[in-house]
């Protein structure tokens, strides 16, 4: 299935939601010299309804919805879900395939591994002996996560990576996610990621690179082509993400500045029963995407300062 093809079925599963407030005060003074902006993308640049990406999503307290997600994404592409047993769990059946994916990545030294969820997906298939093409796989992977997963644009969304383009600042990503990811932001921005500002080379996507948050290791890609491509150091970026620990923490140990975004409380992730954060402070907190320009302008007082070309 072409990505057009997902997109239609993207726009098909979603529907409007609205963040709930999280009661923290926003911080937007200024910065100064930033000339990149790096943005998480669950929780951050899209509602999500269980606050991040779909695999790492719970059933809500008493309720056993996920089966019936599993069986439905399966259903939708033609296969016969009569022939599973009854008390077949698929999300526990995927999940037990991550989990050992995980062990073997750990023994091999990934701090924080993450998965292709494609090869997840073709080896529960296997598993069921159900053999079905490449390009559906992929129609089966997006049915079942934007059943389980309710996703829709932060507001503003548009807006403000649109201004903050129009300001000559570089912008990229750093985010747990899947093929399906941008193909998600495709579908809310109305056009590939590339057309919508952001630069493609300075996004880092850790199904890509089988290891995710909170590993500094996921950043560094996207730290080196803003330094390659654009001669811009970490002390002139700014990470915007929703997660104490697997956004402001690793940033922040990379030298850039950092700014936890509370907009939803869904998804803000302050982790106060991490001891190993507690001296972990972001620079600024935005409790909507407007507050990213308010800190960058140089209205606001701030220094904008435009990237030059390598």
């Amino acid at each position: 299935m072409q990505d057009d093809d997902l997109i239609t079925r993207i726009h098909a599963l979603t529907s409007p939601l609205t963040p709930e407030p999280t009661g923290l005060k926003p911080c937007i003074d200024p910065l100064d010299d930033i000339r990149a902006v790096l943005f998480d993308v669950y929780g951050t640049l899209v509602i999500s309804g269980c606050g991040d990406i779909g695999l790492t999503c719970k059933p809500l307290d008493g309720m056993q919805v996920r089966p019936n997600f599993f069986r439905q994404a399966l259903s939708s592409i033609g296969l016969d879900i009569s022939l599973l047993p009854d008390d077949f769990d698929g999300t526990v059946a995927l999940n037990k395939i991550i989990a050992t994916n995980h062990s073997v990545s750990r023994s091999q030294g990934v701090d924080y591994p993450e998965v292709d969820i494609l090869a997840v997906w073709l080896a529960l298939l296997s598993e069921l002996n159900l053999a079905i093409p490449e390009h559906e796989i992929r129609c089966l992977a997006v049915e079942y996560e934007f059943r389980s997963n309710l996703v829709w644009p932060m507001p503003g969304l548009t807006k403000v990576i649109k201004a903050i383009n129009e300001q000559g600042l570089v912008l990229g990503i750093v985010s747990n996610a899947q093929f399906y990811t941008p193909i998600m932001l495709n579908a809310f921005l109305g056009c590939d990621i590339a057309a919508g500002g952001f630069d493609p080379r300075c996004c880092a996507w850790s199904y890509q690179h089988l290891v995710g948050k909170p590993s500094t290791r996921i950043y560094e890609p996207a730290l080196a082509a803003l330094d390659h491509y654009h001669g811009i150091g970490p002390e002139q970026v700014l990470y915007v993400g929703n997660d104490l620990r697997n956004d402001i923490w690793p940033a922040s140990q990379l030298g850039c500045h950092t700014a936890l975004f509370a907009g939803d409380a869904r998804s803000l992730r302050l982790r106060k029963e991490d001891a190993h954060l507690k001296n972990v402070h972001p620079d600024r907190v935005f409790t909507n995407l407007e507050h990213v320009m308010t800190s960058l302008w140089q209205e606001q007082g701030g220094s904008v300062s435009k990237p030059s070309s390598k």
